[in-house]
């Protein structure tokens, strides 16, 4: 069985108030930035970065066209510009 860990970021009602969030949704938002972020730079894939964000994998792919990344490790420009050269 695999090891789980927990990261704890303490953060003041002022961000809540500014963003207009509850905790849970701050939370839930944190998470997702912060996966998309580590897949972005090659960190993990696209199923430790679900696990991260605490969605299944498919729905986090689905999420990273919000962000303009591909879950096939090519910008959506240049495989677009790829089917047009074709």
């Amino acid at each position: 069985m695999m090891s789980t860990y927990q990261l704890t970021i303490p953060y003041p009602d002022d961000l809540l108030l500014s963003l207009k969030l509850t905790p849970e949704r701050f939370e839930t938002e944190a998470r997702l930035l912060l996966a998309v972020k580590l897949y972005e730079m090659g960190r993990v894939t696209t199923g430790i970065a679900a696990q991260i964000a605490g969605i299944d994998r498919v729905a986090f792919i689905f999420e990273l066209d919000k962000y303009a990344l591909s879950p096939i490790g090519v910008d959506p420009d240049e495989l677009e510009s790829d089917f047009v050269n074709a």
